[in-house]
């Protein structure tokens, strides 16, 4: 847009004309200056202005022309040849140029508009004063940079910002925290481990000695042994260590026989209960283990065997990564591990136990504080054996005497459940540690109190103490010259 002045207001006075060229042609080479009713806010040398606002320019020249590139964002009014009003209409960005009748360009800016951004800045200051936020408006958009100090003061800035510009505006947050975010895992491990065993075991034995000296017999399982000695049967019982055996012996139809019955019942509960802490820099990975390593023998070539230790115990390894809106996304991989005799293995004389595992893998996110369940198993087995006599095992009622049943049901419960928070660094003085208020019990308490130790709740923990001071003269610090020279202040701790 361009406004050409009327040619009653061109028309000046001859002595008004001649000191304009003169001032004209004394400007040509001075850039235009820009003179505002307030304190004029530049980026990158554009001018700022909130919408509705306005500012006055002062020319050194008589104009005749004004362009505007934009003119729904800035609106000119012309005062007079040497003074003109730009007025914010809109969000966005646009060009003035003033020029004279000449040809000489009198003002030449670029001009962004944006909503109210002096008040915007005003309102951080007030609201988060700790905070270096820059607020940059460009075509109808909030530009944010600077340095918090955390993720949630970030999320805090863009929602305010959003609420005092307006939804019709976008508003595009590039802060950054001032220090990386230290974060805490902490890791629930339950786990409840049943079991239950019963065995019914039917033991038969017969045997006769007739006059020609034919021994028939009929046996089941492991009753016992007959014998004969000095004419006279013994019978010999074989307990089932594993349970509660039930005997009987005598003649019967003119053979000896032998039953025993077995009855066994087993019931177990193990309850497993772990919670792993670990702290880890934002974008990096902790790991550690509370346990042991077994020695694992491997075969190699030429009859040769090498040792290869596996972990086992309480491990952690998780990767953190704090987000801009304060919320944590974390690789986490959670594990309890023990040893289990009942899978072991011999190999060339060696016996390698077995590694009984629960472990889980996962990539989460959640907020600092919460918690969320990664694994969870509920599992039941169960089993039934039958051990029976061909045949004789599957006759009605008597098959019983010839053959043993057994039945084993296991069931395990298993939970996981990880909680991050954000944490920072404290003063040590307020870190309690187990060894707080620990103190060795003396001869007299342990002889007369049993007493194991002599520590009270709330005392201070164990410090180091050195050994009191002696003077030394300069003849014994010549004679002592070669030896220690701390000596005589060997530290110690007050246990």
């Amino acid at each position: 847009m361009s406004h050409a002045l009327k040619p009653s207001v061109a028309r000046v006075a001859t002595g008004a004309i001649a000191a304009a060229l003169a001032i004209a042609a004394s400007a040509a080479l001075a850039p235009p200056r820009l003179l505002a009713a307030g304190p004029a806010q530049q980026d990158n040398g554009a001018l700022l202005l909130a919408v509705g606002e306005s500012r006055v320019i002062n020319l050194q020249g008589d104009l005749t022309d004004v362009v505007i590139a934009n003119p729904a964002v800035v609106d000119v009014h012309v005062r007079s040849q040497r003074q003109i009003y730009l007025i914010a209409k809109a969000p966005g960005e646009t060009n003035v140029f003033v020029t004279s009748r000449s040809g000489q360009m009198l003002y030449a800016n670029a001009i962004r508009v944006g909503n109210n951004i002096t008040s915007i800045d005003q309102m951080l200051k007030l609201a988060m004063p700790e905070a270096q936020v820059t607020v940059s408006t460009m075509n109808g958009m909030v530009l944010l940079t600077g340095t918090v100090a955390a993720p949630e003061d970030g999320a805090e800035v863009e929602r305010l910002v959003q609420a005092f510009s307006g939804d019709q505006t976008t508003v595009v947050s590039r802060l950054r925290t001032a220090t990386p975010m230290q974060v805490n895992l902490q890791v629930r491990i339950a786990e409840v481990n049943k079991n239950f065993s019963k065995n019914i075991g039917v033991n038969l034995l017969s045997s006769d000695v007739g006059g020609s000296g034919f021994v028939f017999g009929i046996g089941q399982g492991n009753p016992g042994t007959i014998t004969y000695a000095n004419g006279r049967t013994n019978y010999n019982f074989s307990a089932d260590t594993s349970g509660t055996t039930l005997g009987g012996a005598g003649r019967l139809f003119g053979l000896d026989l032998m039953g025993t019955l077995d009855l066994a019942e087993t019931q177990g509960l193990a309850a497993t209960l772990a919670n792993p802490n670990l702290t880890a820099l934002s974008g990096e990975t902790a790991s550690f283990l509370a346990g042991g390593e077994i020695p694992i023998p491997i075969s190699t070539t030429l009859g040769q065997v090498s040792v290869e230790y596996k972990q086992y115990g309480v491990s952690l390894a998780f990767t953190p990564t704090v987000l801009a809106d304060g919320r944590i996304s974390m690789r986490v991989r959670p594990e309890v591990s023990q040893l289990d005799t009942g899978a072991a293995v011999r190999l060339n004389g060696y016996t390698i136990p077995g590694i009984s595992t629960r472990r889980a893998e996962t990539t989460i996110e959640l907020g600092s504080g919460q918690s969320f369940m990664i694994g969870g198993l509920l599992s039941t087995t169960s089993g039934n054996t039958i051990e029976k006599a061909p045949f004789l095992g599957d006759l009605p009622i008597i098959g019983n005497l010839f053959k043993s049943q057994g039945y084993r049901r296991q069931e395990t419960e298993l939970v996981i459940v990880v909680t991050p928070y954000l944490v920072r660094p404290v003063d040590a003085s307020r870190i309690a540690l187990p060894t707080d208020g620990y103190r060795n019990a003396d001869d007299g308490q342990r002889l007369l109190g049993g007493m194991m130790h002599a520590g009270r709740t709330g005392e201070g923990r164990p410090v180091p103490e050195n050994a009191p001071p002696t003077t030394v003269t300069p003849d014994q610090m010549a004679r002592d010259r070669g030896n220690r020279p701390d000596r005589d202040a060997a530290p110690g701790f007050s246990f």
